[in-house]
């Protein structure tokens, strides 16, 4: 299952973290954020022990949100050694979230 990040363990769940990370920034009333929802969790399963996935309610944790930019959702970013090093926004098939995720293990 997706860890749930918030403003206040973003720096220890994303930041410190020695695995690649993936977080999907989303919200409750976001249709295309509702229809990858499945995939992340697959992919949050897939790659236990591997990668950290997240998922970021923007509604509820606005400092991350303002950090990085976020205006439109969902923004899935990928993060290695704490920095942003790839980003995919609006809805896409788990194929593509799954295949950023993948190039961090290269």
């Amino acid at each position: 299952m997706a860890l749930e990040i918030t403003d206040t363990n973003f720096e220890e769940l994303v930041l410190k973290s020695d695995k690649p990370v993936l977080i999907d920034f989303w919200a409750e009333w976001c249709p295309p954020c509702r229809m990858i929802a499945p995939a992340v969790e697959e992919i949050a399963k897939e790659y236990s022990g591997k990668a950290v996935v997240g998922k970021v309610n923007v509604d509820y944790n606005p400092g991350i949100s303002v950090k990085f930019g976020i205006r439109n959702i969902p923004v899935l970013l990928y993060f290695n050694k704490g920095e942003v090093v790839d980003k995919q926004v609006g809805a896409a098939p788990k194929s593509v979230i799954a295949g950023k995720l993948d190039k961090q293990f290269a």
